[in-house]
């Protein structure tokens, strides 16, 4: 019968409503006052059921709730015959249940409208020529799929024959499409709009990255922050309290209606519900945004930040070496193009991409012997020449004359944040190469909204030598920028920050700076949504967008914010209700319970506008 009642309390509510109408209609209109009483009689035993079983349980487990004053009151209310009263407290409760319930799911809703993204059908290719339909959850690791225009992809994968533009939305909160071909990952729960993909999944069931985005997103929901904690604390204390303030006054009043009226009135229900209801619209807000937040602490935290640290590498710059300057020393000439993109193609060094991405028409010659360097280059003979490509080291260690020209662009190029390929051939420097790794475009634009959102520090921290640190760190503006760090020493320096009383956040890869992203008040992971940076990270960028990090931090801000201002509407409402008990005429059980439920809608609806938050410029 528990069980049942309290499965059925949305369906009490309405017939208690419907009943206390008839009392109510008895009441002015039949003036009745026998059937107006019984009205208001079934109303309250219909309402006080749920609200009975709720206090009786919670004391089972040692806890005086909020249930328990209702009840209290009800039957205070019954014993002085004030059956509208009665009825009147029990609906208005249970109405504020009834909407604080509807109000949480729906800032759940974006969560929830993920779920439905994942098919229940997969296209399973058979043999060469058929495909033949299956549930999702049979698909198997290796399985190669067929996805067609306007179809779901159901796994993680990688596409192996075809093109097309896929809506990745729901992953990363970017509502362009992408575009995919050969070798192109794709993420389950994406949408295909069009092309044609044949794909091979990577990971299935709960291993997707959708999966896991679900996953972590509802256990922060679930999550408690201190603010959270300390309501509860207060609750489980103040509820007592209110108790035995509304026995003292009947002891010293013998007025037992005023004493009911202190119950009713010290109902904290907006506390309780306000902080909630915050951690939740904000964790959304940032689900639907490509902003994965680990729950209310972290949130807490977050909005205290003073200072971001960066790596550099994929995070401040596209992690994409380009070839920046060319120095050719005497006439620029077919074969010397031609040599260095034959030595190169033998590499598979980020450098050598660069490379060969600059010289795409340079032609490829047979190379008859090659010898690699480790840490220097490469020396080959190509068309009875000999030819070196690599770094100063390799040069100088094989003797080979650098000139006074050659010498002063190095010098220069490195200066200026390159790193340097030169080329060789028969013992003579051909070439200079200077290669960089490009800065985001976005960067200098984001990190400006960052101080303005009063974050005071931003440094970057790298392995790479620190004249290229220092040459991202000016371009940018940064305040500080340490180069030649192994990641110990990264996390080491983070350490060194919070002894200065500063508050962290470190933005990483998730990958190599798993010490930093730990070790920081906030790690923040550039990860595209991978494994690695959705485990090891507080808070994920999905995508590797770097432009929703001003998102994160004014979300994080505004969402703090919003609990202070919940809590204080909330304790405003009760000392007012119980200060007009004793200093005013006006104040009855109704009058209270109305002004309750009116204070838990105002915090629902507050909490709410952090679905709609967004930051004040876009940036591009």
């Amino acid at each position: 019968m528990q069980k049942y009642l309290l499965n059925h309390k949305n369906q009490i509510t309405w017939v208690n409503m419907i009943l206390i109408i008839g009392g109510f209609f008895s009441h002015f209109s039949l003036q009745n006052m026998l059937i107006s009483d019984s009205f208001f009689i079934l109303a309250s035993l219909f309402g006080i059921a749920p609200i009975l079983i709720q206090a009786y349980q919670a004391l089972k487990v040692k806890v005086i709730s909020i249930d328990l004053l209702v009840t209290i009151a009800v039957i205070g209310a019954f014993i002085i015959q004030n059956y509208e009263e009665s009825a009147v407290v029990t609906f208005l409760f249970l109405l504020g249940a009834l909407l604080e319930k509807r109000t949480l799911n729906k800032t759940r809703s974006a969560i929830k409208s993920l779920t439905e993204l994942v098919p229940e059908k997969a296209w399973l290719k058979v043999d060469e020529q058929r495909f033949e339909e299956i549930d999702s959850d049979d698909v198997e690791v290796a399985d190669i799929l067929l996805v067609k225009t306007g179809g779901k992809i159901p796994v993680d994968g990688h596409v192996i024959l075809g093109t097309g533009a896929v809506n990745e939305s729901g992953i990363t909160g970017e509502s362009l499409p992408v575009s995919k071909e050969r070798d192109a990952k794709v993420y389950a729960g994406t949408l295909l709009e069009n092309g044609t993909l044949q794909i091979q999944a990577d990971q299935v069931g709960d291993d997707t990255t959708f999966n896991k985005i679900i996953e972590l997103v509802e256990e922060a929901q679930d999550s408690k922050s201190e603010a959270e904690r300390f309501i509860d604390q207060f609750a489980k204390y103040y509820t007592p309290v209110v108790l035995l303030l509304a026995v003292s006054v009947l002891i010293v009043s013998q007025n037992l209606e005023l004493a009911i009226t202190i119950l009713v009135l010290g109902c904290p229900g907006a506390l309780v519900i306000g902080v909630p209801v915050s951690n939740v619209a904000g964790i959304g807000n940032g689900a639907k945004n490509g902003v994965l937040l680990k729950g209310s602490e972290t949130i807490h935290d977050f909005s205290r930040i003073d200072t971001i640290v960066f790596d550099k590498t994929g995070t401040l710059t596209t992690g994409q070496p380009e070839v920046v300057v060319q120095k050719f020393y005497g006439e620029r000439n077919e074969a010397d193009i031609r040599y260095l993109t034959s030595v190169e193609s033998e590499s598979d060094h980020p450098l050598a991409k660069a490379v060969l991405t600059a010289f795409t028409d340079g032609e490829l010659t047979k190379i008859t012997e090659t010898q690699v360097v480790k840490g220097g280059g490469i020396i080959a003979h190509i068309d009875g020449h000999r030819v070196l490509v690599g770094n100063g080291v390799l040069v100088t260690d094989h003797q080979i004359p650098i000139t006074l020209a050659v010498k002063s662009d190095i010098q220069k190029l490195e200066q200026q944040g390159n790193s340097l390929i030169l080329m060789a051939v028969d013992g003579e420097v051909k070439l200079l190469l200077g290669i960089r790794d490009q800065i985001r475009p976005e960067v200098k634009k984001t990190l400006q909204s960052l101080r303005d959102l009063k974050v005071k520090n931003l440094l970057v921290l790298s392995g790479d030598n620190q004249g290229t640190v220092d040459s991202v760190a000016k371009k940018l503006g940064l305040t500080e920028a340490h180069g030649n760090l192994l990641p110990a020493e990264k996390a080491k320096y983070i350490q060194k920050l919070q002894s200065r009383n500063h508050v962290v956040a470190f933005v990483g890869d998730g990958i190599n700076d798993s010490p930093s992203l730990a070790i920081a008040d906030i790690g923040i992971a550039m990860g595209a949504g991978t494994d690695v940076a959705i485990e090891t990270s507080d808070v994920v960028l999905m995508n590797s967008d770097f432009t929703r990090l001003p998102h994160a931090v004014g979300l994080a801000k505004a969402t703090v914010r919003n609990m202070q201002q919940n809590i204080i509407i909330a304790l405003t409402v009760v000392i007012v209700l119980l200060l007009s008990v004793f200093f005013s005429t006006w104040m009855s059980m109704t009058i209270g319970m109305l002004v309750h439920e009116a204070s838990i809608l105002v915090v629902i609806l507050n909490g709410m506008r952090l679905m709609r938050y967004h930051t004040k410029s876009k940036i591009k």
